[in-house]
């Protein structure tokens, strides 16, 4: 059984395991695990910066993902933004994700949040999927960015 909370101090090295893991298997890119777990740590010291769903089975982690939040002068509300999901490979299509997002819209019912919204690679067409049927749609944004050096 899948038990699904938000993240603590005890959870920022699964937590940041994740996210190295996530970046070399979505992209290749290869995170420094001590930079990651700052991030981590950060972010928990500072729910403005964000606030993490944790994922456990038999009392181990299994899945992750991350909450934003932004807010929108167009409805008066905030939204919810879903970032760095996560799930190791031997629990994925067994609805790991599923129970982490029913946790996400608990917590948007709760607090009052209009829309939950992420991104995800053009080319994930299994993670797109997933998303698709459990109700989320394709927005008609594009996203872009640069990178500053600092």
């Amino acid at each position: 059984m899948t038990e699904i909370h938000f993240g603590t101090v005890d959870d920022i090295l699964a937590i940041a395991q994740f996210q190295v893991d996530m970046a070399m298997e979505s992209e290749g890119t290869e995170l420094d695990l001590d930079t990651v777990k700052h991030g981590v740590t950060h972010a928990m010291e500072d729910i403005g910066k964000g606030r993490y769903v944790i994922a456990y089975a038999d009392g181990k982690a299994i899945g992750s993902l991350m909450l934003t939040r932004e807010w929108s002068d167009w409805t008066d509300r905030w939204y919810l933004w879903i970032q760095s999901v996560y799930v190791a490979p031997e629990y994925r299509g067994k609805g790991v994700y599923k129970a982490m997002y029913k946790k996400v819209k608990e917590t948007a019912v709760a607090e009052g949040i209009s829309t939950i919204r992420l991104y995800v690679d053009k080319t994930n067409l299994r993670a797109q999927s997933v998303y698709q049927r459990l109700g989320m749609q394709e927005s008609h944004y594009l996203l872009y960015e640069e990178t500053i050096e600092i």
